[in-house]
């Protein structure tokens, strides 16, 4: 039977990457995505989902936040929608994630990265086609001014790896894909298309979620409102284009008619001018 819970799910896909006890699979995760950066070896998640008997107001910060070995700052999200101003708000968090470790008496040189990660299930540059963007402070001729601010971008969207050549693929792809599609495949599977074991203890805490009550409950309150609020985007956007339409009608026709009074006046004008001649050759000629 299919796992059935989609890591979309931001509340699944917090369960995921910041349960003790599964930091390998935060590990194994966070390699993937920097790729030929130092390798983690270990992580410290600095707000974890701690036990089955949680809280549920704490779900109302859905983030991920992470050191490791090396004290790198991470903070990981997952966006199932692309709301106003997500660029501005990823370049925010990650400058105050780095501006955090400031602290009296600390120099600039002992400052470590910050990196944000942010998995997205809607294209934010849909003229870039690559699955993984790398954001960081560059000059026009790529000189890196610095590598301590750092925002990765995972657009699930623009995955071009299948089922038949997922073997083959980079760990990021491998990561993609099974974001996308877990909740669709069981757990034979899952062993026989990811080798990897960090990707079956992954589907593994998916598996009790469904398996218990609570968490569930939490998974489908947090589908519902990312349904919901992927709609509420939507309307809105359909309602702007609408606005736009009846504004761009609307200064068509003021346009329009603005035109064709100009254009009544020349032809106007023009027939009084003519008009006029003709009495004045009916005057030299005395005739009517």
């Amino acid at each position: 039977m299919p796992l059935g819970i989609s890591p979309l799910v931001d509340f699944a896909f917090k369960l995921m990457l910041a349960s003790c006890g599964h930091e390998r699979v935060t590990i194994h995760f966070l390699n993937a995505i920097l790729g030929q950066q130092s390798k983690i070896t270990s992580i410290e998640i600095l707000n974890p989902i701690v036990g089955p008997n949680f809280d549920g107001d704490k779900w109302l910060v859905l983030d991920i936040l992470a050191k490791d070995d090396k004290g790198r700052r991470f903070n990981i999200e997952m966006q199932t929608s692309v709301p106003s101003g997500l660029r501005q708000r990823l370049a925010f968090y990650d400058a105050r994630l780095y501006v955090e470790q400031m602290r009296e008496g600390d120099r600039y040189h002992e400052l470590v990265p910050a990196i944000v990660i942010c998995v997205l299930d809607k294209p934010l540059f849909k003229e870039i086609p690559h699955l993984h963007s790398d954001f960081r402070l560059r000059d026009q001729s790529g000189n890196v001014l610095t590598d301590d601010l750092q925002v990765h971008l995972l657009e699930l969207t623009k995955l071009a790896v299948t089922r038949e050549n997922l073997l083959n693929a980079t760990a990021e792809q491998q990561w993609a894909y099974f974001l996308l599609n877990a909740d669709k495949l069981t757990m034979e599977e899952i062993r026989e298309l990811f080798p990897e074991s960090e990707f079956v203890e992954a589907a593994g805490v998916l598996e009790v979620i469904k398996n218990t009550p609570e968490q569930m409950d939490h998974y489908i309150s947090r589908l519902k409102y990312q349904l919901d609020e992927v709609s509420r985007l939507e309307s809105t956007r359909l309602e702007a284009l609408q606005e736009g339409e009846l504004k761009g009608r609307d200064e068509g026709l003021k346009a329009g008619l603005e035109e064709g009074l100009k254009e009544g006046l020349r032809e106007g004008e023009k027939r009084g001018e003519l008009i006029g001649r003709i009495k004045t050759f009916q005057e030299l000629l005395g005739v009517t």
